[in-house]
């Protein structure tokens, strides 16, 4: 892992999407007097927290939340010694681009020892290794291949040994992407009827919407992800998400827009929740196309 510490001025890698991040690109104080940009601003940031377990000793009051979005100074995330939070990108993801790709906030005048993973699914975990020093910028070309698309950050603390006092272990304000993908995700009630793959009159309107953010971005690769909640079979789910990634991605190609772009199908069925199958609410989240603009990588 290369771990840098000097202040960014990054770039995308795809000169098709310099436009895109002049206009949503911004600065944010890192905390220690330098200043991180990020091509795709606010969208760059953790969305959620998915699992957090305090370590021992921990902090006497803590919130998984304040992890999340932005980074603000004023307030972080205190994990305990040997604690662990698990965050997920909603509207965007993480992917390698030249350069660092992650960045992670900790408030505070040190960044205490912590481990880092990153995953696609929330399941396999692909180690990135240990964040020290006065700042984090990671660089995960090392350990992915190009093209891959992941969408969870694990943070675990290193538990070194002095570790204590009120705010014990590592204090985490924000995590962002700088090598970012933009994220559309769809709910399939939106598109479809149950059971089915045939797109619903409506979601002619919902896609158009999507046509006109990928128009935006005239350089990326279009990955389309079709995914069920945990109802019927294993077999069934996983055929209803592929076909149901194709539709989106047909009608796509038959705008006449989006002819220039590669487009990706990936039906992943029941395997990749994003929230417990066991209520309807939690169901009807899992029930979803997710559409990702890569940006290319130069060589």
């Amino acid at each position: 892992m290369r771990i840098t510490s000097f202040c960014i001025a990054f770039m995308l890698a795809s000169p098709g999407l310099v436009h895109a991040a002049a206009k949503n690109g911004k600065e944010y104080s890192d905390g220690h007097r330098g200043k991180v940009f990020f091509p795709k601003g606010d969208i760059s940031f953790a969305d959620e927290a998915v699992s957090f377990q305090k370590g021992r000793p921990g902090p006497q009051e803590t919130d998984p939340g304040y992890a999340l979005g932005a980074p603000n100074q004023k307030k972080a995330a205190v994990i305990g010694c040997g604690g662990e939070l698990v965050l997920r990108f909603t509207d965007n993801a993480l992917i390698d681009v030249n350069g660092p790709d992650l960045y992670v906030f900790e408030a505070g005048p040190d960044i205490e020892p912590t481990n880092l993973s990153i995953s696609k699914d929330g399941k396999d975990w692909v180690d990135i290794g240990k964040i020290s020093g006065g700042r984090a910028d990671i660089d995960i070309s090392s350990f992915v291949k190009i093209g891959d698309v992941f969408h969870y950050v694990r943070l675990q603390d290193a538990n070194a040994p002095g570790c204590g006092g009120n705010y014990p272990g590592a204090d985490i304000n924000a995590v962002g992407a700088i090598g970012s993908a933009i994220q559309i995700s769809m709910k399939n009630s939106v598109l479809f009827d149950s059971g089915k793959w045939t797109l619903k009159p409506e979601a002619r309107q919902e896609l158009d919407k999507a046509v006109l953010k990928i128009e935006e971005y005239p350089s990326v690769r279009i990955v389309i992800e079709g995914h069920t909640d945990s109802v019927g079979s294993t077999e069934s789910n996983q055929e209803l998400s592929e076909k149901r990634g194709g539709a989106v991605r047909d009608y796509f190609m038959g705008t006449q827009k989006l002819t220039g772009y590669e487009v990706e199908v990936n039906g992943y069925g029941e395997s990749r929740p994003v929230a417990t199958n066991e209520t309807e609410e939690g169901r009807e989240r899992n029930r979803r196309v997710e559409i990702i603009l890569i940006p290319e990588k130069r060589p």
